[in-house]
């Protein structure tokens, strides 16, 4: 489902392409061009995530936001519309969330780090029983790191800090953020401060997390490394999908700027995989079901080139310039 935020950015580039292209023509540069390079980078592998963040659409911003920072209010949405198994990725690398939103539980010889917590209303089915149903005790759970201080991402940070003890990782600016956005009854205390290049370490697995602003002040993108059968691989994931909320040409520069940047990080750490936030933009729809069939021999759903992340960053990069170019 595209979100509010989304459907808002797309409708002020369709609203205004017209104006502004000849704008971005000047000196060659074209939203066009880099629709392209975003095209050529995405290939076949990662036409979710370019389907999210650079495909126009013909449709006007919804009357409601669909996903507002601050966790719904109401009773939840019936599990029917969010509910779905969970499942193992990797030897150490496990799939706890639920149909949109992912939350990743990583093994270690110590405990589970725990990658994003959904919602407040899924928290314990998903991730909790999601666990028990794969053979892990949520009582391991040690620390629980937010790519960003989203409602659909921290809003089950909480639950696991009072019932598990788990120490709760964000960046300093998306603290702020979950201190103003977030409602008090299921808002985290405040606990580690995460800094760009940390290093969570755990057991016998570190986690590096990078500060990436862009979709919120502070996310946070990360390389986990994986292991399928014993062979290591490494795992990247981008702090936030989609763009920054206003669409001004700082924030999307802003944006561009630590897209490129984690893009060479991930490039030059040769990550061979990539996983994400959201469950369309890396696939996962479609390749945990195949991870779930797949037999002996046979090659890993998510394991690609070592260059996969980087492209990946790419298309977000490229996406990001274009759409910038048509609102400046």
């Amino acid at each position: 489902m595209m979100k509010y935020f989304d459907k808002l950015l797309v409708g002020a580039l369709v609203l205004g392409a017209s104006s502004s292209l000849a704008m971005a023509q000047v000196g060659g540069d074209t939203p066009e061009k880099h629709v392209a390079a975003a095209k050529t980078a995405a290939g076949q592998e990662h036409l979710g995530l370019f389907a999210r963040v650079c495909t126009d659409a013909d449709t006007t911003p919804a009357a409601t936001p669909a996903d507002n920072p601050q966790p719904r209010r109401q009773g939840p949405p019936p599990a029917s519309q969010w509910h779905v198994e969970p499942g193992k990725v990797f030897d150490n690398l496990y799939f706890v969330g639920q149909k949109d939103v992912s939350s990743w539980a990583v093994t270690t010889s110590a405990g589970i780090i725990i990658i994003d917590t959904i919602w407040e209303y899924s928290v314990e089915d998903e991730i909790v029983g999601g666990l028990k149903k794969l053979g892990l005790n949520p009582a391991d759970i040690k620390y629980v790191i937010v790519s960003h201080g989203h409602g659909d991402h921290v809003g089950g940070a909480k639950y696991l800090q009072d019932h598990f003890g788990a120490k709760i990782v964000l960046s300093a600016a998306d603290w702020d953020l979950v201190n103003k956005d977030i409602r008090p009854e299921i808002r985290p205390r405040r606990d580690v401060v995460a800094s760009d290049g940390q290093k969570i370490t755990l057991g016998d697995e570190t986690i590096t997390v990078y500060v990436t602003p862009g979709h919120t002040p502070g996310a946070l993108s990360m390389l986990i490394p994986v292991k399928d059968h014993g062979e290591p691989h490494l795992a990247a994931q981008w702090g936030g999908t989609a763009f920054n909320f206003a669409p001004t040409r700082p924030n999307f520069q802003i944006y561009i700027d630590s897209a490129k940047r984690f893009g060479e990080i991930a490039g030059k750490a040769g990550a061979d995989v990539m996983i994400a936030n959201h469950t369309a933009t890396d696939g996962t729809i479609t390749k945990l079901p195949l991870v779930a069939k797949r037999k002996p021999g046979e090659p890993h759903p998510y394991v690609s080139t070592k260059d996969t992340a980087k492209r990946y960053m790419k298309v977000a990069e490229e996406c990001a310039t274009a759409a910038m170019l048509r609102v400046k």
